[in-house]
């Protein structure tokens, strides 16, 4: 049986973009003799859609557009389309997140998600009522049954702390199905694919059935898509592979095991480049922006976003802007023009050494008898802000921002200044993987794309004379080696203590990465690339104290 697996990059919202997308998706896998179409979870909707699911019309627009869809497709092979359907039992959650069957110009069923993940970045329970469990789709002589997303995450063999009591697949196998069929919209993380791909062997293997299984790609809001659709036979053995990071159709004979089988790259700095990538991109596209902007100092972080948006929008669409002080070296500056040449992208400078001085002379007064110190460092941080802001508003040019994920954690950045942005694009990437990237990207491109005295020179804001980070941090990669088991790991101090890390700077990034938390809720939104990022999976309270 040929199955068509819709790799299909929506954008939550657009009903009437995401049909056509799936449309003209059916028609082209028709034409390749598909027997049945698979799309992405909530794909006419867009997924994560939130609460645009709460808002009245919603639901009942895809509904109709759903039936349209039906029509238009009426002399098409069947679709499973992801869509939210109305709980009308009476009790519980208003929706159900579901598979809709399209054939024949009709909806012929609907089939339930039956796992809500409300961890992370998840939070389906605050929507969804969950089905009972897979239902089977008789088609063609094969018992089909059809899944959406979580519903394969949690066999108890697989995993040691499955999340839920039950396990749909169970239930799959107790039915005599032949063939799994899964919807669905997972996020990427870094190295996340093997776990993923092993699981799906695992689960095939045990039961002896084949997998085949649908996921979206795309960016939307913090979240990366990465696609790598793919089928399994009923021995575990992995025989078809979409594409990663870019749309796709991926035809897969279950019966004779056969499909495409795409390459790809797992490295890590492969894996965040590309999802970077993509995800400004998207968000640029998604959100009505054509060009971009950011402050270029001639540090590592500002050249990887340039490198990035650079690739995601065209060098022609990219400004860096120069914005030296009396405090920036001349190889900053240097620095800065070379990436620019080697980029391509434009670039403007504009000085602050005057601006400092008038806020200088304007706070001069009521800062009398205090000496300097890190407020007049943040005046430059935010000189700049507001210069970047002034620029992105008068062009209508998205505002990157250029701080890490290592800077974010502690605090080692300024609100209304260098966070000033509509996309933090690297700030869940940790600062030694923004080195790692540079290198990679350099290396990958076969020249210094980033100048190698970005790479090789300390860190530095240069906010003051001979400033230097490891001034206010401990080394990068203590400092990031500590944050990955506070923040990921999620470990005690005690744990970290015992992995061989001093216990003074364990409490000294303990304590900035708490007292930073009101920054972090003010920020632009970022791109998630790793387990767990400072985005909408992160929910720590601002007025707390811990005394643990």
């Amino acid at each position: 049986m040929k199955f068509a697996l819709l790799q299909l990059n929506p954008t939550v919202g657009d009903i009437e973009g995401n049909a056509r997308r799936i449309a003209d998706a059916v028609r082209t896998a028709a034409s390749a003799g598909a027997d049945l179409c698979v799309t992405p979870e909530l794909a006419l909707m867009g997924y994560p859609p939130r609460d645009l699911l709460l808002q009245g019309g919603f639901v009942s627009a895809a509904w109709e557009r759903l039936a349209a869809l039906a029509l238009e497709l009426k002399d098409m092979p069947p679709v499973l389309v992801g869509i939210a359907a109305v709980n009308d039992s009476g009790t519980g959650k208003p929706l159900h997140n579901c598979a809709a069957l399209l054939y024949g110009g009709e909806v012929r069923d609907v089939f339930r998600k039956t796992l809500l993940p409300s961890y992370d970045v998840f939070d389906e329970d605050r929507y969804f009522e969950p089905g009972k469990g897979p239902d089977i789709l008789v088609h063609k002589g094969r018992r089909i049954a059809v899944t959406i997303c979580e519903d394969i995450w949690n066999d108890s063999n697989f995993w040691s702390s499955p999340l839920y009591p039950s396990d749909p697949l169970e239930m799959i196998a107790a039915r005599g199905a032949d063939i799994v069929v899964n919807l669905s919209a997972s996020p990427f993380v870094i190295g996340k694919q093997r776990i993923r791909q092993d699981m799906l062997s695992f689960t095939a293997r045990k039961y002896g059935m084949s997998i085949v299984y649908a996921n979206q790609i795309g960016s939307n809001d913090d979240l990366v898509f990465a696609g790598r659709s793919m089928a399994f036979g009923p021995d575990g053995k992995l025989f078809a592979r979409a594409k990663s990071f870019a749309e796709d159709i991926l035809i897969v004979d279950t019966d004779a095991r056969t499909g495409r089988m795409e390459n790809d790259d797992f490295s890590p700095e492969s894996e965040s480049w590309r999802a970077l990538v993509l995800g400004v991109r998207d968000y640029a596209r998604k959100c009505g922006f054509r060009s971009a902007l950011l402050g270029l100092s001639g540090g590592i972080d500002s050249s990887l976003v340039a490198a990035i948006a650079a690739e995601a929008l065209g060098p022609e669409n990219v400004l860096g802007v120069l914005m030296p002080s009396p405090w920036s070296s001349v190889g900053s500056i240097t620095d800065a023009e070379e990436l620019a040449t080697n980029l391509g992208i434009r670039t403007r400078t504009i000085p602050i050494k005057r601006l400092m001085r008038s806020f200088d002379d304007a706070l001069g007064e009521a800062f009398e008898g205090h000496p300097a110190d890190v407020t007049e460092e943040n005046i430059q941080a935010r000189i700049r802000g507001n210069l970047l802001m002034a620029m992105s508003n008068k062009f209508r040019s998205l505002l990157l921002s250029t701080g890490n994920k290592s800077e974010l954690a502690v605090g080692y950045c300024t609100i209304y200044g260098d966070m000033s942005g509509g996309l933090a694009v690297i700030s869940d990437v940790p600062k030694t993987l923004v080195f790692a990237m540079c290198r990679w990207l350099n290396s990958s491109r076969g020249r210094d794309i980033i100048p190698a005295n970005v790479i090789s020179k300390p860190p530095s804001a240069e906010l003051r004379p001979g400033q230097k980070d490891e001034d206010s941090l401990p080394p990068y990669e203590v400092l990031d080696a500590i944050l990955d088991r506070l923040v990921v790991q999620r470990l005690s101090p005690d744990a970290i203590e015992q992995a061989g890390y001093d216990r003074a700077t364990i409490d000294r990034v303990r304590h900035l990465l708490r007292i930073a938390e009101f920054k972090r809720r003010q920020a632009a939104p970022g791109i998630k690339i790793t387990d767990r990022a400072f985005g909408t999976g992160w929910r720590m309270p601002l007025a707390a104290r811990l005394s643990y």
